[in-house]
């Protein structure tokens, strides 16, 4: 049985391995809501989720075959199941439609409150705790967000649809990290990974109709993209994610994807020429800061394992 303090302990010595997945991983992840944007005006929310979840399991696939395969328990199994159709199936549809009417730093802005409810779900369901600094560093990285918010709402983008889709991303992206972290206890991050992006994408299967359509109509560039979300976001972000988060709690990796927005807004200014107001740039500085006042924790966790 794993305590509170085994769960913990690993995030005090993170390697650079670890490290080198979590940039992945945030980089990866902002590129998504650019992409997203881009090729929204071609693409249904559903039908998208699907031809990138289709591309990522045939690539996973390859990381998971010739090796040793653990057989899932029935508890594990309906875990695997949350995490497939919360996090694969139901956050990508409802990200790729609430990009139809918000823009990329907005989406990224909302969908980044998950990391708060992963922090306050681990803390409750997996006896993580809520350490001192983690609950200031996200309480910051919060203010950082909020700031974002209210500078992309006085710039006059999205509605409210495109909201409620947004906050509908980040609650199923809070429940599939909650679940997947429990799975990872015991069972390799590759298989729990393929596993999950093989049951989003079975979800998402009522719009196949959609997606064959999409793809007739749809620019190359556009098609790409998709292909581009499937293989980066997807199969290399997701596999970067499931290692460092075997190996460190989930509450404070996920208030790492806090540095998202604002990468989304500099990568939105370089790609849609989007020019981020001077609150949304000090928003994103607070979000790095919130960060930073986070990683205190480890070490202070490390000082008292020492003692």
């Amino acid at each position: 049985m794993t305590t509170p303090q085994d769960v913990l302990a690993p995030s005090s010595r993170l390697s650079g391995r670890v490290l080198i997945a979590i940039c992945v991983t945030v980089l990866a992840w902002a590129s998504a809501f650019v992409v997203i944007r881009g090729v929204a005006p071609h693409f249904g929310g559903g039908a998208l989720a699907l031809g990138r979840l289709t591309v990522g399991v045939v690539l996973l696939s390859t990381m998971v075959i010739g090796r040793k395969w653990v057989r899932p328990t029935l508890r594990e199994w309906l875990l695997i199941l949350l995490f497939g159709i919360a996090w694969f199936g139901a956050y990508n549809a409802a990200l790729n439609t609430a990009e139809h009417s918000l823009d990329a730093g907005t989406t990224s802005m909302l969908v980044n409150i998950g990391p708060i409810l992963i922090a306050l779900g681990a803390g409750v369901f997996l006896g993580e705790g809520i350490p001192k600094w983690l609950a200031i560093g996200a309480g910051v990285a919060f203010v950082g967000v909020v700031l974002i918010g209210i500078s992309t709402a006085v710039s006059g983008f999205g509605d409210g649809t495109g909201v409620l889709w947004a906050l509908l991303a980040a609650v199923t992206y809070a429940i599939g990290v909650l679940s997947q972290k429990r799975v990872l206890r015991r069972l390799p991050a590759a298989q729990v990974t393929f596993l999950g992006c093989a049951i989003g994408m079975l979800a998402c299967t009522p719009f196949l109709p959609q997606l064959i359509g999409d793809l007739q109509t749809a620019p190359a560039s556009s098609i790409l993209g998709a292909i581009y979300l499937g293989a980066v976001p997807t199969a290399l972000a997701f596999s970067t994610w499931a290692y460092a988060l075997s190996r460190m709690p989930a509450g404070q990796l996920g208030v790492t994807t806090y540095v998202v927005p604002a990468i989304t807004i500099v990568l939105s200014l370089l790609f849609f020429h989007e020019v981020p107001a001077s609150l949304a740039i000090l928003g994103g500085i607070v979000c790095l800061a919130g960060v930073a006042v986070s990683r205190r924790r480890s070490r202070v966790i490390a000082e008292q394992i020492g003692s």
